[in-house]
């Protein structure tokens, strides 16, 4: 009996001991981190793209390569480029030396052959009244007469090597096709040239357009007759107007791109062929415009981080229409009062608690 008096105590002093060491091991719970700061906007109207902007030439409509159609050396040139030509003007001559030397021989073998036609008739003339007086058989008629249609076929031959001769000479002058301005010459006096080499370009200024080159992403819903802004990067504050006039049916091989043509429906004497210009392109469809931070890939697919009500964040899923220097084009994905994250969205999760701080982004 006095044991169990004596164990009373010690019990409950090694049951203190132990309930101490269970509360100082015990931690509390970490509290939750507080909502990382986040960069938004509110995306509104503002942020909407109703055209595309591409880069392109200033070029004329018409534009002929011009060359000669015979091989020669050339002796004279009589234009530079930047003149202004008229129809029929002469741009260049070759020598004609030989060419004059072929129409001469041409024009003897006709000689020649009309000397042989009328030796030929005559004696075919003969034959005849000696047939008929029965002095000759049918079969020495049917000679000469063989004879004469061999002389008129020469005689025919020999005139037709005459004009091939005469359009020879003719073919060492260059003039130019239609009224116009010499934009480029590649060929010099003294040089050697071939039958089509390029010796000038003649433009028709009268009409200019824009050459562009438009992605495959940008290519939907455009088509000829589709109307078009155009700015020169020369004077970035007069605007033209302009129509698609052409679309390439097949892309470039080399950059995938389809080459189209923009007429300039008033073009003035600031537009000058070369000059480099901007050409903007109505859409059916409005798309918005968000900066390429606001924009990340998520197992191949393009998503936007949007902000809730209570300040959470959720993934969108959303189609880009491309890639210019204002931003990113959403074509679709979004209504258009949603509220975006648009920086630091790789560090984002799914349900994320953030701070927004407002940003005018675009605006």
């Amino acid at each position: 009996m006095p044991l169990l008096l004596s164990s009373t105590p010690l019990h409950s002093w090694l049951l203190a001991i132990s309930v101490s060491l269970l509360v100082a091991c015990h931690k509390p719970a970490p509290e939750a981190p507080p909502p990382r700061p986040a960069l938004v906007m509110q995306l509104t109207d503002l942020h909407t793209d109703h055209g595309q902007w591409l880069t392109g030439e200033v070029r004329p409509r018409y534009e002929s390569a011009q060359g000669f159609r015979i091989a020669g050396k050339i002796i004279q040139r009589h234009v530079e480029v930047g003149d202004h030509v008229k129809k029929g003007q002469m741009l260049a001559r070759l020598d004609a030396e030989d060419n004059q030397l072929s129409l001469a021989s041409a024009q003897a073998a006709l000689q020649s052959a009309e000397a042989q036609l009328a030796l030929a008739e005559a004696d075919s003339k003969r034959q005849r009244q000696l047939f008929e007086k029965r002095f000759i058989s049918a079969a020495a008629l049917d000679t000469v007469e063989t004879r004469l249609k061999s002389s008129l076929a020469q005689v025919e031959q020999a005139q037709a090597q005459v004009r091939v001769a005469s359009n020879q000479a003719q073919y060492t002058t260059l003039a130019a096709e239609r009224d116009g301005i010499v934009t480029a010459i590649d060929a010099e006096p003294g040089q050697v040239v071939s039958a089509g080499q390029v010796i000038a370009r003649v433009a028709v200024p009268a009409e200019l357009e824009v050459q562009i080159a438009i992605p495959e992403s940008r290519l939907e819903n455009l088509e000829p007759g589709a109307p078009a802004i155009i700015r020169l990067w020369s004077n970035r504050d007069q605007v033209y107007q302009g129509r698609i006039r052409e679309i390439a049916p097949a892309a470039d091989p080399a950059t995938r791109t389809f080459r189209t043509k923009v007429s300039l429906l008033n073009a003035d004497e600031k537009v000058q062929i070369g000059m480099t210009a901007g050409v903007r392109l109505e859409r059916q469809e409005q798309a918005f415009v968000l900066p390429s931070t606001a924009v990340s890939q998520q197992h191949g697919e393009a998503q936007v981080w949007v902000m809730d009500a209570n300040n959470r964040v959720h993934a969108q899923q959303v189609d880009i229409g491309g890639y210019s220097e204002q931003g990113v084009s959403i074509v679709s994905g979004l209504k258009g009062d949603e509220t975006l994250v648009v920086t630091g969205i790789h560090t984002l999760t799914e349900g994320q608690a953030v701070t927004p701080l407002r940003t005018e982004i675009n605006q």
